[in-house]
Formats: C-alpha cells, sequence, structure tokens
C-alpha cells in the first residue's frame, strides 16, 4: 500500500477560540469591584496549598441583579444536573439539544472526576449513559480545534458497530463547536479514511487495530499528542485479543494524559492492566452490573426443543402488542438464517446480525431496524454489548445465556431512560440450571408457574405484576393447545421449502457444538431446576 503523506493542518480553527472566550463569568458584577463601605467580610486564610481558600463571608443583603445572579447559582449548584457542572457553554448546549436534562447515576458520578483530570475506571451495565459519561468530559477539555496540536483524544472500541456509535454521537456532542472527530476501523474504505486523517482531526473513535495500522502505514502520522485516552468496554477489548495492541497505543500516547476505563466487569487480566497502565485511577463502581432495570419485566416459558419457533411466533404475535420492535437473541448464526426464512415466511418484517455477516449487510440491517423499517432484529451475542438500539420494547431470548452476566447485557437493552420493557424467555427443561443459576445472581426468589391457568388475559396479568411488585420470577409452560395452530403451521413450511430442512440440520449440529463449549450449571442449581 502506498504511503500517505502527513497530514496537514486543517483550517477554520479560530472560531473554537472565539466562542471560548465568550464563556459566560459565574459571578454577578464586575469581577474587580471594591466592596462597599459598609461591607463586612470576615473569615481567616488557609494553611497550605496552591489554592488558598479564604473563607469569606459576605454579610450584606444582595438586591437586584445580584440577588437574581446568587440565586441561579445556588440553585444550579444543587440541581444534580449537567448545570452544576460547569461545561462547555457549546458542549452544554449540545446536551441540551439532545432532550438530555438529568444525568444518569453514571454521568453523575464520572463526569466531575474526569473533568477534574484523574485517571477513572468506572464499571457500569449497559444502557446505563457510560458514552456520554467520558465524551462529555473529554470534549470539555478539548474545547476547540487545534491546528498544530494534532489529535488530543482517542476512544477505543471493541467493534466496529460500537465505534460507529460512539462517533456519532460525538458528532451530536460537538455540533456547536469546531472539533473535529474522525471514525477509524475496520470495514471501511482506506483512503477515505486516510482523508479523514489529512483533516487534522482533534478526536479519534477507533478500533485498536486499525489504528495501529494506519500509524505504521502514514508517514509523519503519530498519536503522541493524545493526552485523553478512552477505553470503551475495557473488558470486552481484552476478551476479544486486543491486549498487546492497547498496550502498544498506551506507550504511543503522551506520557502525561488522562486514563478513562469503563467496562461493565473487571476480570483479573483487567485489573492488572488497570494496575500498570492507570495511574492512581478513581474507581466508580455502581452496583448495578448484579441487577435489572426496576422498569423491566421478565418472563420465562419452559417447552420442548421442537416447540421454541412456535413459540417465538406466538410471543411476537400473540403476547407482544403490535408496532413494538424486539430484538431475538440466538446461540449461533445458524439459527439467526433459520429465524429469519421462517419470520420472512410468516410475513414478520426482519432483520439480522451476526459476527461473519459482511460489514455492508450488517449496516443495512441495523439502519433498517433503527428506522422501524423492520420490527424484529434477530441476533447473536456478538451484538448483546455494541450495538445500541435506543427506545426498544422487548427482548426474547431464544436460546437461554449461561451466564447470568450475559443475561444482564441481554436484557439491558430495554427498560432505559424511565422506559418500561419485557424480556421473554425461551428455555427447555436441560435449561432450568441456568434460570436458577440467574436467579441467585440477582437475589430474586423464582417459582414454579400454579398447575391451574388462569381464566383469562386479565387474571394472568395481575398474576405478573403481582410478581414483579415482589421481585419474583414465576416459570411456566405455554398455554394448553396454544401452540397447536402455530406448530401446525411452522411443519408446512418446513415441508414445502426444501432448503429449510437443510438449514434446520445445519442448526442441529451448530447448537451441538455450541453447547459443548458453553460450560453447565452449577449442580445444585441443576437440582433444583429439575424440582422446578
Amino acid at each position: 500500500m502506498a504511503k500517505k503523506k502527513a497530514p496537514k493542518d486543517g483550517g477554520g480553527g479560530g472560531g473554537g477560540d472565539a466562542k471560548a472566550a465568550k464563556t459566560p463569568s459565574k459571578r454577578a458584577g464586575k469581577p474587580n469591584a471594591k466592596p462597599k463601605e459598609d461591607t463586612v467580610l470576615t473569615g481567616t486564610p488557609g494553611e497550605g496549598g496552591d489554592v488558598v481558600d479564604f473563607g469569606f463571608e459576605r454579610t450584606e443583603a444582595l438586591t437586584g441583579r445580584r440577588l437574581k445572579a446568587e440565586k441561579s447559582s445556588k440553585a444550579k449548584s444543587k440541581s444534580g444536573g449537567f448545570e452544576a457542572m460547569d461545561l462547555l457553554p457549546d458542549v452544554f448546549r449540545a446536551i441540551k439539544r439532545k432532550g438530555y436534562r438529568i444525568p444518569t447515576p453514571i454521568q453523575r458520578k464520572a463526569i466531575p472526576v474526569a473533568l477534574s483530570g484523574a485517571d477513572v475506571v468506572a464499571m457500569a451495565r449497559t444502557g446505563s449513559g457510560k458514552t456520554a459519561a467520558f465524551l462529555i468530559p473529554v470534549l470539555h477539555k478539548l474545547r476547540a480545534h487545534s491546528l498544530k496540536a494534532g489529535a488530543r483524544a482517542i476512544v477505543l472500541s471493541p467493534t466496529r458497530e460500537l465505534a460507529l456509535q460512539t462517533f456519532k454521537f460525538a458528532q451530536e456532542l460537538s455540533k456547536f463547536t469546531d472539533l473535529r472527530c474522525v471514525c477509524i476501523v475496520g470495514g471501511d474504505s482506506m483512503e477515505a479514511q486516510f482523508e479523514d486523517l489529512a483533516t487534522n482531526p482533534d478526536l479519534y473513535v477507533a478500533t485498536p487495530g486499525r489504528l495501529l495500522h494506519h500509524v505504521e502505514e502514514i508517514d509523519g502520522l503519530t498519536i503522541r499528542s493524545v493526552q485523553h485516552v478512552v477505553l470503551d468496554e475495557a473488558d470486552r477489548l481484552l476478551e476479544m485479543g486486543f491486549s498487546d495492541q492497547l498496550r502498544d497505543i498506551m506507550r504511543q500516547v503522551s506520557d502525561v494524559r488522562q486514563t478513562l476505563l469503563f467496562s461493565a466487569t473487571m476480570p483479573s487480566q483487567l485489573a492488572e492492566f488497570v494496575r500498570v497502565g492507570l495511574r492512581d485511577p478513581q474507581v466508580i463502581r455502581l452496583d448495578a452490573e448484579m441487577k435489572i432495570s426496576d422498569d423491566l419485566r421478565l418472563s420465562f416459558v419452559v417447552t420442548r426443543a421442537d416447540e421454541k419457533i412456535p413459540m417465538l411466533l406466538y410471543i411476537l404475535r400473540e403476547v407482544i402488542p403490535d408496532k413494538q420492535q424486539t430484538v431475538v437473541f440466538t446461540a449461533t448464526r445458524h439459527h439467526v438464517e433459520l429465524l429469519m426464512a421462517v419470520l420472512e415466511e410468516e410475513g414478520v418484517k426482519c432483520s439480522a446480525v451476526y459476527g461473519s455477516m459482511d460489514m455492508a449487510a450488517r449496516k443495512i440491517n441495523i439502519g433498517k431496524f433503527r428506522a422501524r423499517k423492520s420490527e424484529v432484529l434477530v441476533v447473536t451475542d456478538v451484538a448483546a454489548r455494541g450495538i445500541d438500539i435506543p427506545l426498544l420494547d422487548n427482548v426474547v431470548n431464544f436460546d437461554f445465556p449461561p451466564r447470568p452476566k450475559l443475561f444482564v447485557h441481554r436484557v439491558g437493552r430495554v427498560a432505559r431512560a424511565g422506559r418500561s420493557g419485557v424480556a421473554h424467555s425461551i428455555l427447555t427443561k436441560e435449561e432450568m440450571g441456568f434460570l436458577v443459576d440467574l436467579h441467585l445472581f440477582l437475589g430474586r426468589s423464582l417459582v414454579a408457574a400454579s398447575t391451574t391457568p388462569p381464566d383469562n388475559r386479565e387474571e394472568a396479568r395481575a398474576l405478573c405484576e403481582d410478581a414483579d411488585r415482589e421481585q419474583r420470577s414465576v416459570v411456566g409452560g405455554a398455554p394448553p393447545t396454544s401452540l397447536d395452530l402455530v406448530q401446525d403451521r411452522v411443519r408446512d413450511i418446513f415441508q414445502s421449502k426444501v432448503e429449510m430442512d437443510g438449514m434446520r440440520k445445519a442448526c442441529d449440529n451448530a447448537y451441538k457444538l455450541y453447547q459443548r463449549t458453553r460450560g453447565s450449571a452449577g449442580n445444585e442449581s441443576v437440582a433444583r431446576g429439575a424440582e422446578l
């Protein structure tokens, strides 16, 4: 590949300095004004340190504009909102434009620490608002485009999809600044990325492999000027084998840097990375990793393996309301392809995403679902973390996750930002041990449904609401005869479509391999599951 010349300085940076100069003063009145003669100032000097707070107290009564400004300042500091964070006005304006009013818990805890300049290790579950928690302080610190400095911040993501989403969000939050952001990921044109890098961007959103490839290929391209490094979903970065690349990147950036590390979990490998790569980090841990949203309702139904597809169709048609969107999680890509074929045959508008899918097709399918042109998105766990679907209503676990934390990541897609949602799970008898493991992890009770089914839907809904209120899960079977017609229809589809039978056999073989690699539930959980 031909090596490209070093990126040239971009133009148009003066506007950012002008904007920064317009930052409004926090105090009312003239900063150098002397106190009136009848003003009494009391207090004693502080001791030691570079910053001295003399503790002066004003005893005169304020009036007019000064009183209004004082009240406004106190209201902001007590609000706990973004107003109290003293953000760059252009960034704050973009936050308001996005419709954000109250920070999420991770934003409320992480943003002030990041603004102080300290290294941060933040642990929060999917859907907690962590992307804004690192982008807001980074953009605040970058302030305006620099003609000379080059890239000053890098956000590293484990997947192309997550990087693209983060890049889009960064563009929205920097909309009213002159900061320049680029996205450097695999699957996109190298030449187009060369051109992006030539604009002298301030922020890179990248996957580690492609970023290092550019640094090696482009003469003069360096990341030595980078002073802010963000590792998004750091546990996932290490799981995917990026450990060596991350260490290489950390060696090449500025020695005087701030590192913000966001992760859902803290495995031992990541703990060692934190110990070596970060400087006295502030650890922010929300216990939400072991919890699910209070606004999320759970549904568990046990069925035979040959009834899982009819049960999925029953849930999509009879249980989930019209116009609501659903993500269906499966074990393998073969299951994704089979379910797609069945759902399309049944007239369900659906899209699909799995690991080995062509990048262009993946982008198109996610775009269709985001634009609400499809009602169902069928995915493998490659999309459990990284693909952010806002305002999602339902999740269906077609294949039940073998690890509790994977369940939490999957259902973290729904019931966000004050919205309610439902997570439906289809299980076979062999998976009951995993269900017990999950409830031990969540600290939630699990009981079997009554052998006497409810008389009507209203009674069933009341039973579900009682269980949710008491933080209790009820597991049962499908209503009697409810699957008969659906199962007949699925049988007809497989008999009329010769290729479908081959797809089903491929699924069976892939599932056997999946079962051998997924691990097993605890012995006590298996025994308890058998009782249920």
